[in-house]
């Protein structure tokens, strides 16, 4: 498996049998990048492989409507997209996601979780390969908020940890907010995420350009099986 880190929660994983698109919303390019995002999605384009185009929710930091474009020049591009997106064009291969549902696509099974924000969490088997996007699913502990929102968040969290759990997988990779704006409460989801659901591998995302924060949360995570990548600069290549 061949990851492609394009920028803030989007990913771009290359399987044996597709590709899969996460959460694109524009691509950001570093000094330091492994690759150029145009020339890989041209690469794409060109492969026999499906894409496979995955938008958790409808905030501007998570989807862009440009991502239709693929389907003009690659037939077998696939959408699955969160509910609350809207559509004004007819787009075809269109899968509309909604929480606590499964979808079967080509050889793949798609299960989608809620969201403790906007939108749904996706968890993907890939002929027995399971990866998962959070989205916006995180708990959210921001500094300010009262005892009475904190409950609500945290319970609502938990809860579709729990939904997560009784779909009784291993997962293989998992992409998750680690987002430095909660402060000291940054690593609160992901260090949750990990005792529950124990993946294989824990990505960090959507902590903008504070890579800092993806390193010191595997800094923290010293007591764990899990194999948390840290991620050091836009369009970097993680192999696993």
């Amino acid at each position: 498996m061949k990851i492609y880190y394009v920028y803030h929660s989007c990913f771009i994983v290359e399987t044996d049998n597709s590709f899969f698109m996460f959460d694109y919303f524009k691509n950001k390019q570093d000094k330091q990048e492994n690759f150029d995002f145009n020339k890989l999605l041209k690469q794409i384009i060109k492969s026999p492989k499906p894409l496979y185009v995955f938008a958790s929710h409808s905030h501007q930091d998570h989807f862009n409507q440009s991502i239709f474009s693929f389907a003009e020049e690659k037939s077998n591009t696939y959408y699955i997209l969160s509910s609350d997106i809207k559509l004004y064009n007819n787009i075809d291969n269109i899968y509309v996601a909604k929480q606590n549902t499964e979808n079967k696509i080509n050889n793949l099974t798609i299960n989608t979780f809620g969201s403790t924000d906007e939108g749904v969490s996706f968890l993907i088997d890939d002929e027995g390969t399971h990866i998962f996007h959070a989205g916006d699913l995180n708990w959210w502990k921001w500094p300010d908020d009262t005892e009475e929102e904190e409950k609500e968040m945290e319970d609502a969290f938990k809860t579709i940890i729990e939904d997560i759990i009784k779909l009784n997988v291993k997962i293989d990779v998992a992409f998750f907010p680690v987002d430095g704006r909660l402060e000291q409460n940054y690593k609160c989801g992901g260090e949750y995420f990990i005792e529950k659901l124990q993946p294989k591998v824990f990505i960090p995302m959507h902590f903008w350009d504070n890579f800092k924060t993806a390193s010191d949360f595997k800094n923290h995570m010293t007591n764990t099986s899990t194999n948390i990548i840290e991620i050091s600069h836009n369009s970097e290549i993680i192999k696993l």
